[in-house]
């Protein structure tokens, strides 16, 4: 019994150590240098959009609402005799609220009017025309102009050119760090976008203080943004 059991536990190592012998020797990782490239393109911008409103205010609803409209409707009527009947027009925001008034602390509110607010978006190719714009629309009873936003029509060719100078970026920045341990950059084993920025538009806005003069537009530069993380083997 005991020669039997001493047996079984000696096949038992001798197993084991063949296994332990004929195992394939784990792989080691392949080296590798991460790097990271940032890139810069600037175009031109095609088209503008800006929000222009309408702001009134009554004693009722109806009338706050009524006088928008007619108000609203003169300015679209100014935007279209400039961008012609097709232009590019539609509405952002409507909002119609009462007008509060505390008559003392921890006293009821009593509504003492109404405000109307009618937002639309305009967007156009002139870019030259947009001061003239600015200035028609104010004439005609608008009563804010706000978010002048120049940009591209599309911006897939400046992105792709952004994101594909990041790439050589980054592998510039590899080789650079690659060279100063006596190494040489080889294969691509991976390939990130980091983050793209949103088209960031350059522009100044000034606007005259009594409209009389033309407002002054000055478009600017777009400049998109890309980033890109680059892993490539060690040799």
């Amino acid at each position: 019994m005991r020669t039997y059991i001493f047996r079984a536990l000696t096949v038992f190592w001798a197993v084991s150590v063949w296994a332990q012998t004929d195992s394939p020797l784990p792989r080691v990782a392949q080296p590798a240098v991460v790097a990271t490239g940032e890139a810069v393109v600037y175009a031109k911008p095609d088209l503008a959009r800006i929000h222009v409103g309408v702001t009134t205010q009554a004693a009722t609803a109806q009338a706050a609402s009524s006088q928008n409209a007619v108000q609203s409707q003169a300015v679209l009527e100014r935007v279209r005799s400039l961008l012609g009947p097709k232009a590019d027009i539609r509405t952002s925001g409507y909002s119609l609220s009462p007008n509060y008034q505390y008559p003392k602390p921890g006293g009821q509110p009593i509504i003492a009017g109404y405000t109307a607010n009618n937002t639309v978006e305009v967007s156009t190719e002139d870019l030259a025309g947009v001061g003239k714009l600015i200035d028609a629309v104010s004439q005609a009873g608008a009563t804010n102009i706000r978010q002048l936003e120049f940009t591209l029509k599309d911006e897939k060719a400046a992105r792709t050119e952004a994101l594909r100078l990041a790439a050589l970026d980054a592998r510039s920045n590899a080789a650079a760090m690659a060279a100063a341990l006596g190494a040489k950059i080889g294969k691509v084993l991976g390939l990130q976008q980091s983050g793209a920025a949103p088209i960031q538009p350059m522009m100044r806005m000034a606007m005259a203080a009594d409209m009389a003069a033309s407002t002054p537009i000055q478009e600017g530069r777009i400049e998109v943004r890309a980033a890109v993380t680059l892993t490539l083997a060690l040799e």
